[in-house]
């Protein structure tokens, strides 16, 4: 958006140079004196570029010793009270979801392990050309102390500079928080939603209308992720077009649901992909609208695709969904959560339980996987709820090729149901969940039990779960279709 408007700007991506820096830093004697940190750290070059390799996806046992063995290289570069991983991050005593502890992690930056590549690297920034503005998107909690440790860096050495703090996360706090900005000595603005029209106001410039703008990654070094190849991220709509759901964060917020139109995803798509040559689109909508499924059903874009879309009549149809395989759909992530019609009802999730079994079957058959999500512990599930799940899943064990097995957390925002008694959850101004007495007694506890002793020992289930890449779960299974398909 910056660029096509001529204003001068740089992109850094903290994420993968922060992780790459501190992999490649010295591991101290005195902790890797075990075998499989030796081997870890003797194999990490060879490990960071097989994930490079798409001949690593074609053996999941291969790809997942080679994961952990650049997580084991991480765990133990970092300081003893911090956890470090490919996907997250824990400071010892401190909560990402205390405005408090975000505040000290800024006061004491130099306490965070990427300190010293944050320093350097930001220093080296500000002296080639000081920008007014920084602007941080910040998506995942596992990225809050690292975001709110390099805004206290930015804010003790270049304290003119103006720091905008944005993403889903911060959308989601600003939702919760009604106004009140505990970062204000800090931050100069927190942006909620698609931030593209708040940014342009904050730099003074013209910002009517609504749009959702290309993006452009050509500042990224896009062939330098640990993929075999470039996975080109593109977003369609922002907000949820069903936005029915109970409980959901979507509905919740009250988030307007914007879409590009069909005719300008394939345009940019293409466009984008003449000058990436992308390995993969990911689609990044909560669910994909079924205007841009038939728009993309009748195209050949040439380049793998995979995204999130709702159980629907349209892919009980036997054509259609071949020919989204033709399109390049190489896997549809769906959102079933429970095979009892009655959750599915209280839920308004809009899908019927037989529906979700024709898809799964007419997907199985025109050659897209899937990746299937599940959620137990809803205020309207039982036991026996569950165990209806467990069937479903057994009964489709040929047509579901990942899972993704989540326990309901009750959003904050969402937690008014007068049937349902809420109670504090996490201990922190930041949560995003409270927790609630089940109706049912089906308790957190006991769900758990339920998913670890019954749901995940079933061998049906267990033989889906290993399929699972470990870390990058749905981001990496695509690549093992592909090469399974290749063979």
């Amino acid at each position: 958006m910056l660029g096509s408007l001529g204003i001068e700007h740089r992109l850094l991506d903290a994420n993968r140079e922060g992780i790459l820096h501190l992999l490649r830093m010295p591991v101290p004697p005195e902790k890797k004196r075990d075998i499989w940190t030796q081997r870890a750290v003797r194999n990490l070059e060879q490990n960071l570029s097989s994930m490079r390799d798409p001949a690593l996806y074609r053996h999941v046992d291969r790809y997942a010793r080679a994961v952990r063995d650049i997580g084991r290289v991480l765990v133990r570069a970092a300081p003893p009270d911090t956890a470090v991983g490919l996907a997250n991050y824990e400071q010892k005593g401190l909560s990402p979801i205390r405005s408090e502890d975000l505040v000290h992690a800024a006061e004491k930056p130099e306490i965070n392990p990427f300190y010293p590549y944050f320093r350097s690297r930001l220093d080296q920034l500000f002296q080639k050309k000081a920008p007014s503005v920084v602007g941080i998107s910040l998506s995942y909690l596992s990225q809050a102390f690292c975001a709110f440790s390099m805004i206290g860096y930015l804010k003790r050495t270049f304290p003119e500079v103006k720091i905008i703090l944005g993403g889903g996360l911060v959308t989601s706090w600003v939702n919760n928080l009604q106004g009140r900005n505990p970062f204000s000595g800090l931050t100069d603005h927190l942006v909620a939603g698609p931030g593209e029209y708040q940014l342009l106001s904050l730099l003074g410039l013209s910002a009517e209308g609504e749009k959702i703008w290309r993006p452009d990654y050509h500042a990224l070094p896009l062939d330098g992720y640990l993929s075999p190849g470039f996975i080109l991220p593109y977003s369609a709509s922002a907000g949820c077009y069903w936005k029915r759901c109970t409980f959901c964060p979507e509905n919740a917020e009250n988030n307007p649901y914007v879409p590009v139109p069909p005719s300008q995803v394939l345009a940019d798509i293409k466009d984008i992909a003449k000058t990436t040559n992308p390995a993969l689109i990911h689609l990044l909508d909560n669910a994909i609208s079924p205007a841009l499924l038939e728009a993309l059903s009748a195209t050949r874009q040439g380049t793998p695709w995979y995204g999130f879309a709702r159980i629907s009549p349209r892919l009980t149809e036997p054509g259609f969904c071949r020919e989204l395989k033709q399109s390049g759909c190489v896997m549809l992530k769906l959102g079933i959560e429970s095979g009892d019609q009655r959750v599915l009802d209280a839920l308004q999730k809009g899908i019927r339980v037989e529906t979700a079994s024709a898809v799964l079957k007419n997907l199985k058959n025109s050659g897209i996987a899937t990746y299937v999500y599940l959620m137990f512990g809803t205020p309207a599930e039982t036991e026996a709820g569950a165990r209806k799940t467990l069937e479903f899943t057994v009964q489709h064990c040929d047509s579901i090729d990942f899972l993704n097995l989540a326990i309901f957390n009750m959003p904050v925002s969402g937690g008014n149901t007068p049937e349902v008694e809420t109670r504090e959850f996490y201990e922190g101004d930041l949560s995003l969940y409270t927790d609630f007495i089940h109706p049912a007694g089906w308790d957190r506890k006991r769900v758990r039990m339920f998913i670890e002793n019954i749901f995940k020992k079933h061998p049906a289930v267990s033989a889906i779960l290993k399929n699972d890449p470990p870390v990058f779960t749905s981001n990496h299974a695509p690549f093992f279709v592909k090469e399974r398909a290749g063979r």
